[in-house]
């Protein structure tokens, strides 16, 4: 049985119409009438939410040939697009000193930045030690998210170099900033273990040969 049957036999278990189900997953009706008429397929987003309510496995409703390959190019797709997104709100947050909004907790600092259906969220308090989460969402759903806890070393820490660092990362190291960078005295390094997916890492700050920073994070896609 291919996607688009199943999806049918779903639905009018559930005794909904082809509308009440886009309602509920917040997409038009023309789209779900597109799946079930094997046109196109939904996107991993839409697949999660298929599954949810209609309480069947992923495996399940793409466990078939060709509907298989087509998740597997839209999901790669999907995640190219939302590392982009991700790499665009890093130099335009906290990073590039832009669009610092309301604090959403006591004393908290926080950062947003939207563009089309994604919205980024920075939040973070402390200081010298701090710890903070930053979040990405998809039409309003969150599909990605990073906690982190750093501290200050040493007081030749220099902040203006960390967000000159992070502003250098790019699609081979999309998680906070590059692998390696240096400007003057200082160098910033950074290693990850896992995929954008599920990750932990770690990055540090050397003036010479002294470490004046660090900081450990870790997080990966949600749903």
């Amino acid at each position: 049985m291919v996607f688009s049957e199943k999806l049918q036999i779903l639905r009018k278990n559930k005794g909904l119409t082809q509308e009440e189900l886009a309602e509920k997953l917040g997409v038009s009706r023309q789209a779900v009438a597109k799946w079930e008429s094997s046109l196109v397929y939904p996107d991993i987003y839409n697949l999660i939410q298929i599954s949810n309510l209609m309480n069947v496995s992923l495996d399940y409703l793409v466990k078939e040939q060709e509907c298989e390959v087509s998740i597997r190019q839209t999901a790669r797709e999907d995640l190219d697009e939302l590392i982009e997104f991700r790499l665009e709100a890093n130099v335009n947050t906290y990073a590039a000193y832009m669009n610092e909004t309301d604090p959403t907790r006591p004393s908290s600092h926080d950062f947003r930045y939207e563009n089309g259906q994604f919205m980024y969220h920075d939040t973070y308090v402390g200081g010298e030690e701090f710890a903070g989460q930053e979040a990405v969402f998809k039409n309003g759903t969150a599909v990605y998210a990073m906690n982190y806890m750093g501290r200050v070393l040493n007081d030749r820490f220099s902040g203006d170099f960390l967000k000159e660092a992070l502003r250098n990362a790019d699609k081979s190291m999309p998680y906070r900033g590059p692998e390696i960078y240096q400007s003057g005295e200082y160098t910033y390094r950074c290693s990850v273990t896992g995929d954008f997916t599920w990750f932990q890492g770690y990055e540090e700050i050397y003036l010479t040969d002294i470490k004046v920073y660090e900081c450990f994070f870790h997080g990966g896609m949600l749903r």
